[in-house]
């Protein structure tokens, strides 16, 4: 059965906005994040039919995204910039104060041991439930509870490390 080009249109519309975040939260790089947003539809298309659960429409599409991040680094070795005179633009939208939190909240989520970055990064960057990211890892939805409350825990103890520094 060949998807209808509405319903994908529409499934594609709804969630744009977070396979958008998830991907620049991933590899850190516009561009590459908007070739991961375009490979996963593309992929996403060819499957659809596939697709049994509509209200699992998200998730699938997380886990398209999450594989074709990873095969991206299969196929090739992404280009390195030197940073030494590389220019930042001022992009105004915020105070120093505000971008050097934000610096630092990235910063300790980063350091998180993977089994609690990847529920927290979930719930914050894209926007899934508790549900939703039990779903996607294979877990129960009390030990994702328990992982995100042990990651706030470990981020508020890095931030307060790092305003006493």
């Amino acid at each position: 059965m060949s998807p209808t080009p509405s319903k994908f249109e529409a499934l594609v519309r709804e969630y744009a906005d977070d396979l958008k975040r998830y991907s620049i939260w991933l590899c850190k790089d516009p561009t590459l994040a908007n070739d991961l947003v375009q490979e996963t539809y593309l992929r996403a298309w060819r499957s659809f039919d596939k697709l049994r659960d509509r209200k699992a429409a998200k998730s699938w599409l997380i886990t398209i995204l999450r594989r074709e991040f990873a095969r991206t680094f299969e196929r090739k070795v992404p280009d390195l910039t030197d940073i030494d005179g590389l220019e930042i633009p001022d992009t105004g939208t915020g105070t120093p104060e505000d971008d050097s939190e934000m610096r630092l909240l990235r910063s300790a989520m980063l350091e998180l041991d993977q089994k609690y970055r990847e529920p927290i990064v979930l719930q914050v960057v894209v926007g899934m439930s508790c549900e939703e990211i039990a779903t996607e890892l294979g877990l129960t939805r009390s030990a994702v509870m328990t992982q995100l409350f042990r990651a706030r825990e470990k981020l508020k103890g890095a931030l307060v490390e790092a305003s006493k520094a």
